[in-house]
């Protein structure tokens, strides 16, 4: 089969490698859908800190199962299904608390261990979700990113009422601030720079605040009154949002950093202590966060179709990461095509 491998930043190599040998609990997929994440960007410009070449990439996946384990029970041959691309060590507290995303020894296909850009994938059987079968093979590669912003979502708790702030308009940020409405919150707005980004956000039914000629603090205040957002959601990854979020944040609200930050964190401490404000991290996800994922896309509550805005093919494979770099703000989703 073909496997891309990225052998040093910036350059992919095509090997044929074989196919593993299918272990009692483990599948075969062949896949068929990969989207491509700021984090391989990051690999892609040698910038991400925890990741060594050469290295295969591909975490957000949809793929059909083809072989199955002996020992397997969780899907059959002709499943579509997505994967849960942690690798735990399941014994460290997080693991036996039910927090295996925290988990200490934590490694990421496509990071610190080999990803699914290949032909086919062998993976152990509870990593795959089912996906139903009515749903593209496009949006089964989303519920990954979806996930993300799912588990966001729960990290503030039940948002049922509440009037929220999400900070950046990327895929995470688009897909946080549809979640938190698809979950009950009474008003959303985006903040974004990108006029295209603003743009979609306003497809996908949600308020906006254009960052460059619009001052924050103001546009909450006209939008959500006095008592001004219940939560913000940090989707960016820099000191300048991050703070931004602290001294915009009501006293006794909830921040919640999404975003991967690439930088030494430097903010304002005193206002998070004086204005006793909660500042949570959200990491990664959990499998009933996929869950939830793919019960709010059935249920028609999540727009993926106008994030996808790219497509190229497994061969043109280096092309995705020339269209991100070129186009920037434009491409939201590029999508590999393996079929």
């Amino acid at each position: 089969m073909l496997q891309a491998i990225m052998v040093e930043p910036g350059k992919i190599e095509f090997n044929d490698v074989p196919v593993p040998e299918v272990k009692p609990n483990q599948i075969k997929i062949k896949m068929k859908r990969i989207g491509v994440c700021g984090s391989d960007i990051h690999v892609n410009h040698g910038k991400h800190p925890f990741t060594s070449y050469p290295v295969v990439q591909g975490h957000e996946v949809s793929a059909e199962v083809v072989e199955v384990g002996s020992e397997a029970t969780n899907v059959k041959v002709g499943d579509k299904v997505t994967i849960q691309p942690q690798v735990v060590c399941g014994t460290c507290y997080p693991c036996t608390h039910g927090l295996y995303n925290d988990c200490e020894e934590l490694k990421v296909m496509g990071f610190q261990t080999t990803g699914m850009a290949s032909e086919y994938f062998v993976v152990d059987a509870d990593k795959a979700l089912a996906l139903p079968k009515e749903m593209s093979w496009d949006h089964g590669a989303m519920i990954e990113p979806l996930a993300v912003a799912v588990h966001a979502i729960r990290r503030a708790g039940d948002v049922t009422g509440k009037k929220i702030v999400v900070l950046g308009g990327g895929p995470i940020g688009n897909l946080t601030a549809q979640t938190a409405k698809a979950m009950g919150a009474e008003a959303v707005l985006v903040s974004e720079l990108s006029p295209y980004r603003l743009e979609l956000a306003q497809k996908c039914g949600l308020g906006i605040v254009d960052a460059k000629n619009e001052d924050l603090a103001e546009t909450i205040l006209k939008h959500f009154g006095t008592d001004r957002a219940d939560i913000i959601f940090e989707c960016i990854g820099i000191n300048a949002t991050i703070n931004q979020a602290i001294e915009t944040a009501r006293k006794g609200s909830t921040i919640v950093v999404v975003g991967v930050v690439g930088e030494l964190g430097k903010v304002n401490m005193g206002i998070v202590q004086d204005h006793e404000l909660s500042l949570l991290g959200s990491a990664m996800y959990r499998e009933e966060d996929y869950i939830k994922a793919i019960e709010l896309v059935n249920a028609g509550l999540i727009e993926f179709e106008s994030l996808i805005t790219h497509r190229v093919k497994f061969s043109d494979y280096p092309e995705a990461y020339r269209i991100v770099d070129e186009q920037k703000d434009y491409a939201m989703k590029v999508m590999i095509d393996m079929e």
